[in-house]
């Protein structure tokens, strides 16, 4: 037997199934690569939402006592975020009802940015004490 017929019957990778087989392990390495990316892309919108969050609580948290919030605007810094807090009170149209309450809703509207640019806005109501007229 000659050594051409004994290597033909040996088997082996040829050229196209070689490049086939690099296509798909590429294929499968830039499928992992976007869901890595997603996944770290969605950890950082998370981490800015909760540091928002935070600084709102924080915020919040620090208003006055109820028998001394008043109508009004506050604006400020705080851990690089810009806030902005505004006081205003509702009105009730039930005139007959309202007058007898000791209580006056306030609308408590926060608007917090965050230095890379999400903001968040949040809006509550605080009773106070009515003062005697």
């Amino acid at each position: 037997m000659s050594r051409k017929s004994r290597s033909s019957g040996v088997a082996g990778f040829t050229l196209i199934e070689a490049l086939v087989a690099l296509a798909i392990v590429a294929a499968v390495l830039s499928s992992i690569g976007a869901v890595i990316a997603t996944t770290v892309k969605g950890t950082r919108s998370i981490d800015r939402r909760l540091a928002l969050t935070g600084t709102a609580e924080t915020l919040l948290a620090e208003l006055p006592a109820r028998n001394l919030l008043k109508p009004g605007s506050q604006s400020g810094e705080l851990a690089g975020h810009r806030w902005r807090i505004d006081v205003a009170p509702i009105n009730v149209n039930d005139a007959g009802d309202a007058q007898t309450q000791p209580f006056v809703p306030l609308a408590v509207h926060l608007r917090l940015e965050s230095p890379d640019g999400p903001a968040l806005e949040l809006t509550t109501v605080r009773l106070v004490p009515k003062v005697a007229e």
